[in-house]
């Protein structure tokens, strides 16, 4: 799939768009700030090499699954905010959603509101069970977001080789999970 019939999703103050080759400085400046990558399973702020293959592995999970991560933006100034979108994990053969936003757009309610058009595009868009969501135990403020998205705390478990707290929102919940969150 090419940039070009990746899907743009629009929320009311948020574009999410597929990721180009010019987004990587942006993100790479992002996720180095002190505490963004906190609670992420490598901890360390990604070097760019790291941030330029991630942003092309984008492009192949869109080609391969017909979803992955987008660009989270401002519409006005297309300002990259961080990402935010579905992956697939092959050694549950699970989805999840995820995001990782800059530390100055925290609090501010972009990573629901991201997360939420995500979680909507996956059960609109594909026959998902359900969908998941995997923070940190400390991660409050994801824990939170994932609520947010209609998703209950279900297991206390491991991930990406960490401990984690798994969330979940099931197809059959989704209408009325967003609608009272």
């Amino acid at each position: 799939m090419s940039p070009l019939t990746i899907p743009s999703l629009t929320t009311d103050r948020l574009v999410l768009r597929p990721f180009t080759p010019d987004d990587a400085a942006a993100l790479h400046h992002l996720a180095a700030a002190p505490g963004v990558m906190q609670y992420f399973p490598t901890p360390e702020p990604p070097d760019l090499a790291r941030v330029e293959r991630l942003i092309t592995r984008q492009s192949a999970e869109w080609e391969e699954r017909g979803y992955a991560w987008w660009a989270v933006t401002l519409p006005a100034s297309d300002t990259l905010l961080g990402w935010c979108g579905l992956q697939y994990l092959p050694d549950t053969d699970e989805t999840e959603v995820g995001y990782l936003l800059g530390r100055e757009y925290w609090g501010h309610g972009y990573a629901t509101e991201a997360a939420r058009a995500s979680v909507a595009f996956g059960f609109e868009h594909f026959d998902f069970v359900e969908i998941i969501g995997i923070t940190h135990p400390e991660n409050v403020a994801s824990q939170n977001v994932l609520k947010k998205c209609g998703m209950r705390f279900t297991a206390a478990t491991r991930y990406f080789n960490m401990d984690c707290y798994r969330f979940a929102v099931k197809r059959a919940d989704w209408p009325d999970a967003r609608a009272s969150n």
